[in-house]
C-alpha cells in the first residue's frame, strides 16, 4: 500500500462491524457513570477533591506572581519576600500531593472500569447461544478483550481527568482572569466558540476511523489464530507467502484507518493554537497600549498573563475532548455490542430443579432449524427408556448431534419439547439438568490444566482416589503415570501435548468420574487404537449399566448391543429397532451395515447409497 501521510487512501473501505451497536456518545457516558462510576462514588469523591485542590492551587499561582511583581519588585516590601516564598512552597506541596492522589485514583477507576467490562464480556460469552458463538471468529472476540478494552481504559482515564481536573482548572483560572480584568479575558476567550465548532466536525471522522481500525485489528487477531491452528496445513500446502500477504494487507488497512483518526486528532491542536494565539495577540496589544499610558501595572499584567498561559493547556484539553472521546466511544460500541447481546435460551423465573426418578428421555414431535432455510429435525419423536441404551445412526447431517444438543438444552426446539422423567426441560433449572448429564464427544475437549483437573472438571469436589479409579476405568492410568509429572502434567492448549487417543481416554475418564445418571456419547472410542478401544469399551459397558444412554454411533460395531437403534435420514426417523431386526429389514441401516463391513449389496448401487456411506466414516 502506498504511504498516505496527509490524505486518505480511497481504495481502503470495509463494511460495518456486525457485532457493534451504534450507541450515542451521551448514552455511553451515562452508562459508564451509572454502572461503573456511581457504585464507586466514594473513590470518585476523593479523586474529585484532589482534582479540585489541584485546580485551586493552580489558580493561586497568578495571584502570587502578581503580588511578587507589585509588592517585591515595584514597592520593594522586604517582608513580602518571606510570605510569598512560604506561600509558594505550601502551594507547590499541596499541588503535588493532590496531583498524585488524583492520578492514582483516576487510574484505578479507569482500570477497574475495564476489568468490569472484561468480566461482563466473559460472562456474556459463557452464557451466549452456541449457534451465535459458532458464527463469530474467536479472533474478533479476543480483540474485544484486548484491543477494544485497552483503548476504552485509556480514553476513560483521559476523559475523567479532562472533565474533572482540567474543567475545574478552567473555571478557576477563568474566574481569576475576569477578577483581574474582564476586558482582556473576553479578548482571549472570544475565539473559543469557533474552536468548538471546528473540532465538532472531526468527531464523526474520528469515531468512524477508530471503529474501522479496531475491526481490522480484530481481523488480524482472527488470522493469527487461524494460521497458528492450521500451521501444519499452511506449510504442507506451501501457503506461507499467501498468509503473509493476508496479514500484511490487514495490518496496512489498520494503519490507514489509524492514520485517518490521527489526522483528525492532529488537526485539533493547530486549530486551537491559532485561535488561542489570536486571542493572546489581541490581549497583549490592548494591555501594551494601556501599559504605555500608565493605566496598567506590571504586576497586574504579569498576573493576568500567567493565568492566561496556565489556562491554555487545560482549555485545549477540554475543547478537544469530543475528538479524543470518539476513540473510546467506537471501542465501547464494539464491547457493549457483545455485553448487550440477548441470550436466546433463558431460564424461566420459577424454574425448579430436576427431580430425577428413572432417567427417561423423551423427544416429543421435535422440529428444529439452525436457520429457516435449514431444517435439521422434522417432527422427531423418540424415547430413551430408563436404564436403556439408544443409539443414533444415519448419514451426515441427519440430525444426530442436534438431538444430543437439544437434550443438553444447548438449544430449544422450534416445535415440540424434550422431557426427562416427564418434566419439560424448559421448566427446570439448567444447572440441575446438566448436573444429571455426562457428555463425551468425538472430538475431546481438554483445557490447558493438569490431567487431574481435566478429569475432575465440573464435577464434585476432587477426590484423588476417585480420579485415579476413573482414569483406570478409561484405560488412561498407565500412560498418565508414564508422564514426567503424572497426574500433574499440563495437557497444553486444547490438549495438544497428548495424542488423540490419550485425549479421548481422559475425556471418558471425566464422564466416568462425574458418575451422572444419564450419558450422552458421541462415538467416544473413535480415536482409540484397537487395544485401548477394547479396554474402554468394556469400561463404558460397565458404566452404562443401569443408566439411560443416548449414543451417536458411526461405527456400527459399537451399537450391536444397544437396546434400541434409531436410524435418521434428512431430519426424520426412518427406522427403529434392534440390530438384528434392522439388518433383516433391508433398509438404510442394512445398506450402512453392508457397506461398512464390506458385504456385497452395500452402497455400490446408488448415488444416495454412496452419500450415506461417506457419512458412515464420521459426522
Amino acid at each position: 500500500m502506498k504511504d498516505q501521510l496527509f490524505t486518505d487512501a480511497n481504495a481502503v473501505s470495509r463494511s460495518a462491524d456486525e457485532l457493534a451497536v451504534d450507541y450515542s456518545t451521551a448514552a455511553i457516558v451515562k452508562r459508564i457513570w451509572r454502572e461503573h462510576l456511581r457504585p464507586r462514588i466514594g473513590l470518585l469523591t476523593i479523586a474529585s477533591i484532589a482534582m479540585l485542590l489541584t485546580a485551586v492551587t493552580t489558580g493561586a499561582i497568578p495571584f502570587l506572581i502578581q503580588r511578587t511583581a507589585d509588592d517585591v519588585f515595584v514597592a520593594r516590601q522586604e517582608e513580602m519576600v518571606y510570605w510569598i516564598t512560604a506561600a509558594i512552597v505550601i502551594v507547590t506541596i499541596l499541588k503535588a500531593i493532590s496531583e498524585y492522589v488524583a492520578g492514582v485514583s483516576v487510574a484505578y477507576l479507569g482500570h477497574r472500569f475495564v476489568a468490569d467490562l472484561r468480566i461482563q464480556m466473559f460472562a456474556r460469552l459463557a452464557q451466549a447461544d452456541l449457534g451465535w458463538i459458532q458464527t463469530v471468529h474467536s479472533g474478533r472476540l479476543l480483540s474485544g478483550f484486548l484491543n477494544d478494552a485497552t483503548l476504552i481504559r485509556g480514553t476513560a482515564s483521559r476523559s475523567i481527568v479532562t472533565l474533572g481536573e482540567n474543567s475545574l482548572k478552567v473555571v478557576i483560572l477563568v474566574g481569576a482572569m475576569f477578577y483581574m480584568d474582564p476586558r482582556f479575558s473576553v479578548l482571549i476567550l472570544i475565539f473559543m466558540p469557533f474552536a468548538v465548532i471546528m473540532l465538532s466536525r472531526q468527531r464523526r471522522k474520528m469515531r468512524k476511523s477508530t471503529s474501522k481500525s479496531l475491526q481490522e485489528t480484530g481481523d488480524l487477531s482472527a488470522l493469527v489464530t487461524q494460521t497458528l491452528r492450521g500451521m501444519r496445513v499452511v506449510r504442507a500446502y506451501q501457503q506461507e507467502g499467501r498468509e503473509e500477504q493476508r496479514a500484511a494487507s490487514a495490518i496496512n488497512r489498520a494503519l490507514e484507518y489509524t492514520m485517518r483518526g490521527m489526522r483528525a486528532r492532529a488537526a485539533s491542536s493547530p486549530a486551537m493554537e491559532i485561535l488561542v494565539g489570536l486571542g493572546f495577540a489581541l490581549a497583549i496589544y490592548f494591555a501594551g497600549t494601556q501599559g504605555v499610558r500608565g493605566d496598567l501595572t506590571l504586576g497586574h499584567f504579569m498576573g493576568f498573563m500567567t493565568a492566561a498561559l496556565l489556562i491554555y493547556s487545560p482549555l485545549k484539553s477540554v475543547a478537544t475532548l469530543q475528538t479524543q472521546l470518539q476513540e473510546g466511544v467506537a471501542a465501547a460500541s464494539r464491547v457493549l455490542g457483545i455485553i448487550d447481546r440477548e441470550v436466546g435460551l433463558v431460564e424461566i423465573p420459577d424454574a425448579k430443579p430436576l427431580v430425577l426418578d428413572k432417567g427417561e428421555i423423551e423427544f416429543r414431535d421435535v422440529t428444529f432449524a439452525y436457520d429457516p432455510k435449514n431444517v435439521v429435525l422434522k417432527g422427531v419423536s423418540l424415547t430413551v427408556p430408563p436404564g436403556k441404551t439408544v443409539a443414533l445412526v444415519g448419514p451426515s447431517g441427519s440430525g444426530k448431534s442436534t438431538l444430543v444438543n437439544l437434550a443438553l438444552r444447548f438449544f430449544d426446539p422450534d416445535k415440540g419439547d424434550v422431557r426427562i422423567d416427564g418434566q419439560n426441560i424448559k421448566d427446570i433449572t439448567v444447572d440441575s439438568l446438566r448436573e444429571a448429564l455426562a457428555l463425551v464427544t468425538q472430538d475431546p475437549v481438554l483445557f490447558d490444566e493438569s490431567i487431574r483437573a481435566n478429569i475432575a472438571y465440573g464435577s464434585k469436589p476432587m477426590v484423588e482416589e476417585e480420579v485415579i479409579a476413573a482414569a483406570k476405568a478409561a484405560a488412561a492410568h498407565d500412560f498418565i503415570t508414564g508422564l514426567p509429572d503424572g497426574y500433574d502434567t499440563r495437557v497444553g492448549e486444547a490438549g495438544g501435548l497428548l495424542s488423540g487417543g490419550e485425549r479421548q481416554r481422559i475425556a471418558i475418564a471425566r464422564a466416568i468420574y462425574k458418575d451422572a445418571p444419564i450419558l450422552l456419547l458421541d462415538e467416544p472410542t473413535s480415536s482409540l487404537d484397537s487395544e485401548a478401544e477394547a479396554k474402554v469399551q468394556r469400561a463404558l459397558e460397565d458404566l452404562m449399566k443401569g443408566r439411560s444412554v443416548l449414543m451417536i454411533a458411526h461405527r456400527l460395531s459399537t451399537v450391536k448391543k444397544a437396546d434400541l437403534i434409531c436410524v435418521l435420514d434428512q431430519g426424520r426417523i426412518v427406522e427403529i429397532g434392534r440390530h438384528d431386526e434392522l439388518v433383516a429389514k433391508g433398509g438404510l441401516y442394512t445398506r450402512l451395515h453392508r457397506t461398512q463391513f464390506g458385504i456385497a449389496g452395500g452402497y455400490g448401487a446408488t448415488a444416495a447409497d454412496e452419500s450415506a456411506a461417506a457419512a458412515v466414516a464420521g459426522e
